[in-house]
């Protein structure tokens, strides 16, 4: 989806396997599908009379426990004049209150094995825990803390305002397409609503708040009676009931209350606009229309949602097939966004560098003047519908999740039932709906066209003609500044309730005749599965000459074999609520297939003859080869992206891991079809395969599944021999500079060598990590980003592999601050393996590292993934089930040993990707001896990193 290209500037390589591509179409027999269905969310609900309503999701089901609260206030809530506001206050308030001093929750909630985080939308504000289900009270009375003692003073408020603007140099100012997500579209889409301005706000907005618009923020929006309190997991409902009026009944309802309800609504527009907008690292142009839609609850969304997806979900959608496929377009979207007051609809296209952009704004044109013109299939309506609800079953097949998709829909319709109802609403859509809802909205005369093209940031080119309405004006506080109590004063937190037992999966493990290893387990009851094939030949097996065959191999597969092409591989599993995806990493390459139950043989089909008989057609793969390339153009544009590409060849050398994955635009560019042809041949037999089949399928059923999709694969070669030591000899300890003139903001990486996930010392660096950058409780973030604000995130961390991996501390900065940043990355390291580590501190890290493990086993993907890195590293898929015991085997002593051998500022390599005129100085201060790269110069297929002398040099 476009949406995901803009934002991640991710490689298009690594995208166009989410859903296979389309050559033609399938037969309506080949196409059809059962209609699916979802269990519905249960749920238990009731309201305290100061207005808190609670809803209550149990499942005995897992070990673990959400508690998440919503406020029915959001970015729409924004006081006038101060853009960004309710997402600065939500950063705010997780920090302190009279019995939290600034970041404890981190603490509260890592330390015992949990996450947390919040987040800001249009409709609300959320704040959340999962945390093992014995620690339900602790979060319940954290939750109280936030609610009705929370310490709103100047230092938070200076602290905050300035990771919030780091993170909108992240998010906005450094990503190619940042400005046109977050400013372009909301300028125009919307003409009254306060939707109109942007949900992260602006520089120039966050840097005239106060803390007094924060005080009286606080007052007149966040009380009981504008909160949903939603618990989900392993709890006994009588026991919460008991709990939530413990710690939320006594507290009263708001001190200057200012009513939620944004009354406006969106006029009709009464002639088409024209808007070209332009930014400075734009690496390919973009061009499309929005228009306005009503709110959520309107009867024609379920009609919106079903169109949308026949229009762009997946690579069997009409624009992929006019856009993507006719190499007209890199990558093509359709998207209906609305909130509870209105929408916006929109569908755009970033352009081939070889198109004409009239070109293809004829084709958007001519797609949706006939989806106007022309009923849709019954074929596609029910693929469509399919797809939509095979979506709600993945996120449904954890308690968090439901929780989730519940909290999101109440919050924007004020309805508990809404998910549900929405589903139920998409079942019933026909034909008919579809083209009314297509004549209604693609409404020629309402239209507003948009180009996005390389050029200077000027907001006045995109700005709305429509003048800025004046929004809500806050009443001033009338309450005083709380402050932290003394320590002999605070209230402790409650600590852990009992812990209720829950079974771990059973695995199970066989071998079929040919070799094929299957691994089984049971991990849930929601009725869907993944089906996971794990292969050798990752990207140590590509020549760097054609660096990307492995990736490019997998990426492919999908695109045609002896019995079907693109076109009925994509309608096949799109109309069956399936997800194929695949990708090569260094040690391997992984083909997942996530679908319903019912579907999962039939689905299973299609990827067996994918994976045994793809041909890689020479049209396909010219058409995927420049979707890479010019994929890889907008990564080069990214700070962050191009940081970890210059970082992997510095610390590997020529070594086969410092290939590139995804390839080079040269490497790219010598790949045949023969080659692809070759190393599936080569590699991806039934003697090296290993099969993992998790979900809501019992092991014996997903044991013969693989069998009757497997078993009666014959090897076509003898097995290959694959490099022993793919990580090479240590390299020479570098200092690197990407010169970016126009990056918005700097990418700082520090990396050193670590062991093999195999090795002896995986365990006790893992741990010892944790204190260094393991999430928000970890050093670098609580140096760069809690003390001095210098970035959104900051953090360390380190792949598994078969050989030597790599420790790498991350962060990205605005400019001026990147040789800082790097400094206390190198000083972290020196402490780390200096400083001893106590056996208190690594008791609270096993927790904090198992906690993160068993979440992911709660999914199928998630469960599946874990042991297919295991199957990788050449270990058991019962490593899975062992990961907190290994932790707990770490004694202090080893971790500190892994720490001061590995950990070594003297060894570490440091890249830095930004406005280098902007910092350069500051680094050869730290390390005088600096390569300075022009991005534009580099050459990312050769230790060297270029071919021409390094400027400065």
């Amino acid at each position: 989806m476009l949406r995901a290209f803009l934002a991640a500037g991710t490689a298009t390589l690594a995208l166009s396997v989410a859903s296979p591509a389309t050559a033609q179409e399938g037969s309506a027999q080949d196409a059809s599908g059962p209609m699916l269905s979802a269990p519905e969310i249960a749920f238990t609900e009731w309201t305290l009379d100061n207005g808190l309503r609670v809803i209550a999701l149990p499942d005995t089901g897992t070990g673990t426990v959400t508690t998440s609260l919503w406020y029915d206030v959001g970015s729409k809530n924004d006081p006038d004049k101060r853009s960004g506001f309710a997402h600065l206050f939500e950063h705010i308030l997780s920090r302190k209150t009279e019995n939290m001093p600034y970041n404890m929750i981190y603490g509260l909630t890592a330390d015992v094995g949990g996450t947390r985080n919040a987040s800001t939308g249009s409709d609300r504000t959320n704040y959340y825990e999962q945390v093992p289900a014995a620690y339900l009270e602790t979060m319940l009375w954290t939750h109280r803390e936030r609610m009705a003692l929370a310490v709103v003073d100047q230092d938070v408020f200076d602290k905050e305002r300035e990771v919030v603007k780091e993170e909108l140099r992240q998010r906005v100012l450094a990503p190619p397409y940042g400005r046109f997500q977050r400013f372009v579209i909301p300028e125009n889409g919307y003409d009254v609503l306060p939707q109109r301005r942007p949900g992260i706000g602006s520089i120039e907005d966050l840097d005239s708040a106060t803390l007094d618009d924060a005080r009286a923020f606080y007052e007149a929006y966040y009380g009981p009676d504008t909160a949903t309190l939603i618990v989900a997991g392993n709890f006994e409902i009588g026991n919460l009931r008991a709990l939530v009026d413990r710690y939320f009944a006594d507290i009263p309802r708001r001190r200057n209350p200012v009513d939620v309800t944004i009354d406006a609504r969106e006029p009709e527009r009464t002639g088409p606009r024209t808007v070209n907008a332009t930014a400075p690292t734009v690496p390919l142009p973009l061009v499309g229309t929005i228009w306005k839609l009503p709110g959520e609850t309107h009867p024609d969304m379920a009609a919106l949602e079903v169109m949308d997806a026949i229009m762009a979900r997946g690579d069997n959608s009409r624009m992929h097939k006019a856009l993507v496929r006719s190499g007209k377009a890199v990558d093509a979207s359709h998207f209906a966004s609305t909130s509870e007051e209105g929408g916006v609809l929109a569908q755009f296209a970033v352009i081939n560098p070889q198109a004409d952009m009239e070109e293809v704004r004829t084709i958007l044109v001519a797609e949706r003047d006939r989806m106007r013109s022309e009923p849709v299939t019954a074929e596609e309506l029910r693929e469509a519908k399919n797809e939509i609800i095979a979506s709600a079953l993945r996120r449904r097949e954890t308690a968090n999740g439901r929780a989730f998709e519940l909290g999101e829909s109440l919050m924007t319709t004020g309805d508990p039932l809404h998910a549900d109802k929405r589903l139920a609403a998409i079942a019933g859509i026909t034909v008919e709906d579809v083209q009314r809802v297509a004549q209604k909205y693609y409404d020629p005369s309402t239209r507003t066209d948009i180009t996005y093209t390389r050029g200077e940031d000027d907001p006045s080119a995109y700005a709305n003609p429509v003048p800025m309405p004046t929004f809500v004006t806050l009443p001033p506080a009338t309450g005083t500044i709380r402050m932290v109590k003394p320590d002999d004063e605070r209230m402790d937190p409650p600590g852990p309730g009992a812990s209720p037992a829950v079974a771990a999966p059973q695995i199970a493990e066989t071998t079929l005749s040919n070799g094929v290893r299957v691994v089984a387990a049971r991990t849930g009851e929601v009725p869907i599965a993944t089906m996971t094939l794990v292969l050798p030949g990752g990207s140590k097996t590509d020549r760097r000459d054609k660096a990307g065959v492995a990736q490019m191999a997998a990426a492919l597969a999908d695109k045609g074999t002896a019995t079907m092409t693109a076109g009925a591989i994509a309608a096949r599993l799109e109309s069956l609520g399936a997800s194929l995806s695949a990708g090569a990493g260094p040690d391997g390459t992984v083909f997942s297939l996530t679908a319903p139950t019912a579907n999962i043989a039939a689905a299973g089909m299609v990827m067996a003859d994918v994976v045994r008989n793809a041909l890689y057609p020479q049209d396909e793969l010219e058409r995927e080869r420049k979707r890479a390339i010019d994929g890889l153009q907008v990564d080069l544009k990214d700070p962050g992206s191009l940081a970890n590409y210059v970082l992997r060849v510095a610390m590997y050398g020529d070594a086969p891991y410092g290939s590139q994955p995804g390839g080079t635009s040269e490497s790219l560019a010598a790949i045949t079809a023969q080659d692809l042809v070759d190393h599936r041949t080569t590699y991806w037999q039934p003697s090296g395969a290993r099969i993992v089949i998790s979900g809501g399928i019992a092991s014996g059923d997903a044991t013969e599944l693989a069998r009757d999709l497997f078993g009666d694969w014959d090897p076509a070669v003898p097995e290959p021999l694959i490099e022993a030591v793919p990580a090479g000899e240590p390299q020479p300890v570098r200092t690197i500079v990407i010169d970016l003139p126009e990056a918005g903001q700097a990418a700082v990486v520090a990396s050193v060598r670590a062991p093999a996930r195999s090795d002896a010392g995986y365990f006790p660096l893992q741990l010892a990590n944790s204190v260094l950058g393991g999430g928000s409780s970890g050093r670098l973030f609580e140096e760069i980003r809690t003390k001095r604000s210098l970035s959104y995130g900051a953090y360390s961390g380190f792949a598994d592999r078969a050989d030597a991996s790599l420790l790498s501390a991350s962060a990205q900065t605005k400019n001026e601050t990147a040789d800082e940043v790097a400094k206390i990355f190198l000083d972290e390291f020196a402490r780390l393996g200096s400083d001893p580590l106590s056996e208190d501190l690594l008791a609270k890290r096993r927790l904090f590292l198992s906690g993160g493990y068993s979440r992911a086993l709660e999914t199928s993907a998630g469960f599946n993934g874990i042991v297919a890195g295991l199957l990788q590293q050449g270990l058991a898929p019962a490593e899975a089930m062992q990961y907190a015991a290994r932790l707990d085997a770490v004694d202090p002593a080893a971790a500190n040993a892994a720490a001061a051998e590995f950990v070594d500022p003297a060894r570490a390599t440091i890249v830095i990707v930004g406005d280098a005129r902007q910092f350069l100085d500051g680094v050869r201060a730290i390390r005088p001896d600096v390569e300075v790269i022009m991005a534009d110069e580099l050459d990312l297929s050769s230790a060297a990193l270029t071919q021409t002398p390094a400027a400065g040099e």
